[in-house]
């Protein structure tokens, strides 16, 4: 490979700037990224993280202030301009072409010719070379559109390893991958540490950031505050008070609730998912915590639980009355509402309005003659969701889309805090969302359960799941192998619960 631009030189930003009309996005950012480290910003939604690696990547000029790679000043006008420079920014939302192949994608812009001609067999050829000891097992005639999400990601870096990129940024390049794919990711960006890049890394997973990086700069409000560089001597808690300004416990904001007797009870229950027959029970004005690592059946009990899957064997009572769920719309019916794990997929419908997200579900009930909406109750309630929940958007008909992953989860509880409800089940509800806007979660949490609402939290977060249940249940291998309450409950206890029992 040829000799990378810029190698073995370090990425400054000084005094980086940017205002739009209105508003100053980034103010006065100044910090120093190593080669050979993978640097990591952090800082909640609207910090000023994305904007930086927009100008990073040529997509922003800033308004003050000018980036430098070793002794060189630069200043882009264009993708193009960064990429020439060696710098290459891998978004969340991937830049490349479904309809076309891997080496299309690959070599777009620079594809071999003869006779005027793409040579599409040295484009092949080509294209496997710079997949070699990155992702052997794609073709480079496949159908870019054919991969999964983590393929696409790796092709994505073999197109800005194929260009003797330096500089490398991931932004949330972890957000929609498996733990296999994840454990992948991770191998290949600590080889392009090691081969002397600068990596920047932008995640709002703690457990990422304390594995993969040396180095972290936190923003706020488009302003830097700080960079460690020791990471031995980082704390979780002095990383997540830098962000937010506030101690780790008020981020829980955790409160005991009065239970007022017994919601739902599930006995004996069996279904996808499930190896033994579940149990258990959540009161009025419970949180209910349920922990487990991928594939311990959580997300398969809630699919049972709010219609989704069918159930096999065993009974659910709410409120003392046997229920009976053949469909979603039973259990919504009856007031068990889930906000599923996977809100992009199964929460919001992302090319509608906030409004309309939040009234969707509530709407049958508000209807004039059988089917005329009524306009006035739909205008009504979003925007007393929108300020009740502290939703960050512009205007209540901005599609749900272009809003943060914060936003859009409190969306979705507005739509179901608009119906009659009696149990919520939570998904990872904080997944992919800023410490924040997690901590605005919480609260919404504390909320419900004060108001006689029972909460039954699925999180892959220990510190999460502990910070905000009254009780934990711990499942392992599609059954639940331990209950342990609120005072009792810490790391070692909840994983040693939640290891996969040995088998004789």
């Amino acid at each position: 490979m040829d000799q990378q631009p810029h190698a073995g030189q370090s990425l400054r930003f000084n005094a980086i700037g940017k205002n739009f009309p209105g508003v100053r996005a980034l103010s006065d950012i100044s910090f120093v990224a190593q080669p050979g480290t993978v640097h990591a910003l952090m800082g909640e939604n609207g910090a000023g993280k994305s904007t930086l690696l927009k100008i990073l990547g040529g997509a922003y000029q800033p308004s003050a202030g000018h980036l430098q790679l070793g002794d060189e000043a630069l200043s882009f006008r264009s993708a193009a301009e960064s990429i020439a420079s060696g710098i290459a920014v891998i978004h969340q939302e991937l830049h490349l072409v479904p309809e076309m192949t891997v080496a299309e994608n690959l070599l777009l812009g620079h594809m071999p010719s003869r006779y005027g001609l793409v040579n599409r067999r040295a484009m092949s050829r080509r294209g496997r070379e710079l997949l070699k000891g990155l992702a052997d097992e794609i073709d480079p005639d496949m159908r870019l559109g054919n991969l999964s999400l983590g393929q696409r990601q790796l092709v994505e870096i073999a197109k800005a390893m194929s260009r003797n990129a330096h500089v490398i940024a991931f932004d949330e390049p972890t957000s929609s991958l498996s733990a296999r794919e994840i454990e992948r990711l991770m191998a290949i960006i600590a080889r392009l540490r090691d081969e002397g890049r600068v990596i920047i890394y932008v995640s709002h997973r703690m457990e990422e950031i304390f594995r993969i990086c040396n180095a972290v700069t936190v923003f706020k409000d488009g302003r830097f505050v700080r960079t460690f560089d020791d990471m031995a001597q980082l704390t979780h808690d002095q990383l997540v008070t830098c962000m937010v300004g506030r101690d780790i416990e008020d981020i829980y904001n955790y409160r005991a609730c009065e239970h007022q007797g017994e919601a739902l009870s599930v006995n004996g229950l069996l279904g996808h998912g499930l190896q033994e027959p579940v149990s258990f029970s959540v009161s009025k004005g419970e949180v209910l915590g349920f922990f487990g690592l991928v594939g311990a059946g959580r997300t398969e009990l809630f699919r049972l639980l709010s219609g989704l899957a069918p159930i096999k064997a065993g009974t659910l009572r709410l409120d003392g009355r046997q229920l009976q769920l053949k469909s979603p719309r039973d259990a919504i019916a009856a007031g068990v509402l889930l906000c599923p794990e996977d809100r992009k997929k199964e929460g919001i419908v992302p090319l509608a309005s906030v409004a309309e997200n939040i009234n969707i579900g509530a709407r049958d009930q508000h209807v004039s003659l059988g089917c005329l909406i009524q306009g006035d109750w739909e205008k009504a309630n979003a925007a007393k969701q929108i300020r009740a929940l502290n939703i960050k958007t512009p205007s209540p008909d901005q599609q749900i889309m272009y809003l943060s992953g914060g936003n859009q989860q409190k969306a979705i509880l507005g739509r179901w805090l608009s119906m009659p409800m009696k149990v919520l089940l939570l998904d990872e509800p904080t997944r992919g969302i800023d410490i924040g806007a997690k901590a605005e979660i919480y609260q919404i949490i504390h909320n419900l359960a004060a108001s006689g609402i029972a909460v039954i939290v699925v999180s892959s977060d220990l510190m999460e799941v502990i910070g905000i249940a009254d009780r934990i249940l711990v499942m392992s291998e599609g059954a639940i192998t331990g209950e342990v309450p609120r005072e009792l409950a810490d790391e070692s206890r909840l994983l040693q619960l939640a290891l996969p029992r040995t088998r004789h």
